[in-house]
């Protein structure tokens, strides 16, 4: 396992980071162990989750899984706050300094852990002054709670505004962000990766095999198979605004690339995202131990300029045919 510098701290990360949004939606407790366990053992040393998986359940299996095996000191265990844990409380949600401070106590007894090693924002709260976000962030790093603060899903000019805030006031900046990025949805090669490269921001991507849809298990056409992510699109906006005639096109193309390599395209996929440039560590969601081992595979594949220019003509740099930005569907911050 080659590691690489987490943006501008020096902490060195493993080049996969292991996504645990399943663990107690779809993944038992003792499925759970068994991934995390063998991801350490592989060398993957970043485990990423969020309060709001599976209302807490994601944490608690995270934080049982690294009591057991006693490797929480080897891990950079991340975690977020921002969506909504009470239904009956209009304050259980965002990005003010009273969610972010509970929320962060609540976190570390369900990850059965002193201190979070990346605290992130979940989503924008354009309602609430980012000063207020750092400023309840920095407190949260100054306690020893929190060693590093992160977004999820920013605008690069959210993130800059957030950089310029932290060095008027004196505060702990954002070292990362976490955006979607895959074959389908290469939006953020126009400004975002740009800005994280000048800035020294880590980009550790979500949803580098499109939530499954580069899985290679979906053809337009066919019966969807059951029990999968996509099985449910109908009930799901964000989901079937992706199953799109332009995303199965896309796919089309694709594969026969991934079968020159011999390469299933879930492999194919990752390992693009790996090799891009200001990448740092893609976020990868297996649901079974399988899932994984085929995650890791994509760690040696490389491409030929032959290869990405081929790529880049099914879908060009900085385009999409799948959306993956929430705010490709409208503005909607009590949904979270």
């Amino acid at each position: 396992m080659n590691y690489v510098n987490f943006g501008r701290t020096g902490v060195k990360v493993s080049p996969l980071t292991l996504g645990c949004m399943m663990f107690g939606m779809k993944t038992d407790l003792e499925d759970s162990c068994r991934i995390i366990d063998r991801a350490l053992e592989a060398g993957i040393n970043v485990l990423d989750t969020a309060d709001m998986y599976s209302r807490g359940k994601s944490e608690e299996f995270t934080g049982e899984a690294l009591k057991r095996n006693g490797k929480r000191a080897r891990v950079v265990l991340c975690t977020k706050v921002f969506n909504r844990m009470d239904d009956e409380d209009p304050n259980s949600w965002g990005a003010t300094r009273r969610h972010i401070i509970e929320g962060c106590e609540a976190s570390l007894r369900r990850l059965k852990t002193d201190y979070i090693d990346l605290y992130q924002i979940h989503r924008p709260h354009p309602e609430v002054a980012i000063d207020e976000t750092l400023r309840a962030l920095d407190d949260l790093v100054r306690s020893g709670k929190v060693r590093y603060i992160g977004t999820t899903t920013f605008a690069a000019w959210q993130v800059v505004e957030a950089l310029w805030c932290s060095k008027e006031l004196g505060l702990n900046r954002f070292i990362s962000e976490q955006p979607p990025y895959n074959l389908l949805d290469r939006r953020i090669e126009r400004e975002l990766v740009p800005m994280a490269r000048t800035h020294g921001i880590a980009i550790i991507p979500w949803s580098p095999i499109a939530g499954g849809l580069l899985s290679g298990k979906y053809r337009r056409g066919e019966p969807v198979p059951a029990g999968t992510r996509f099985a449910d699109r109908e009930s799901s906006p964000f989901l079937k605004a992706r199953w799109t005639d332009q995303t199965f096109a896309a796919i089309e193309e694709f594969l026969p690339l991934a079968k020159a390599k011999g390469l299933p395209l879930s492999q194919f996929a990752l390992g693009w995202v790996l090799r891009q440039p200001g990448i740092t560590s893609p976020i990868v969601g297996p649901r079974t131990l399988e899932q994984l081992e085929d995650n890791l595979k994509a760690l040696g594949v490389t491409f030929s300029a032959e290869e990405l220019a081929k790529i880049d003509r099914i879908v060009p740099p900085g385009t999409h045919t799948s959306p993956y930005y929430d705010a490709d569907f409208g503005p909607h911050p009590h949904r979270w």
